[in-house]
């Protein structure tokens, strides 16, 4: 059976994870955690690429860009979450399954944290797993696709 491939997205101020509010998010960089994510795909059967962008229109351009070319997404949208209806949009207009992934939990923290915008179109959420949350989400788009 070949590969599933899927587009993985890390939104805003994910680049800085190893350094960013390590008591919230963990001391493993980002270029650490892509390598585990990797890992994990590999040994489901997945083919992931991984971005990150901490532009809006970006993030947009990259789930436009999926379609045709990936089965599913997951991603982190970082604050985008919880106030870009574009970003909710575009995740509604390339239908494929999309995982919403947080590494905290959104709802232990800032009551702003507690809605998201894309959850109604995405088909599941995975939060406050820390960098396991990526994975988890692997394993349930797996089992969608």
């Amino acid at each position: 059976m070949p590969n599933h491939k899927v587009l993985l997205l890390h939104g805003p101020n994910l680049n800085l994870l190893g350094d960013r509010e390590t008591g919230i998010y963990g001391k493993d960089t980002t270029e650490h955690i892509n390598n585990e994510i990797h890992a994990a795909a590999e040994e489901m059967g997945i083919d992931c690429e991984i971005r990150q962008s901490n532009h809006e229109g970006t993030l947009i351009d990259l789930l436009h860009g999926a379609r045709g070319q990936f089965e599913g997404v997951v991603i982190n949208a970082g604050a985008l979450t919880h106030y870009s209806i574009a970003l909710r949009d575009a995740i509604a207009a390339i239908r494929m399954p999309t995982i919403e992934v947080h590494m905290s939990n959104v709802h232990a923290r800032e009551e702003f944290r507690h809605k998201s915008v894309i959850a109604p179109v995405c088909a599941g959420s995975i939060i406050g797993f820390g960098k396991y949350s990526y994975i988890l989400a692997l394993q349930g788009l797996k089992e969608l696709l």
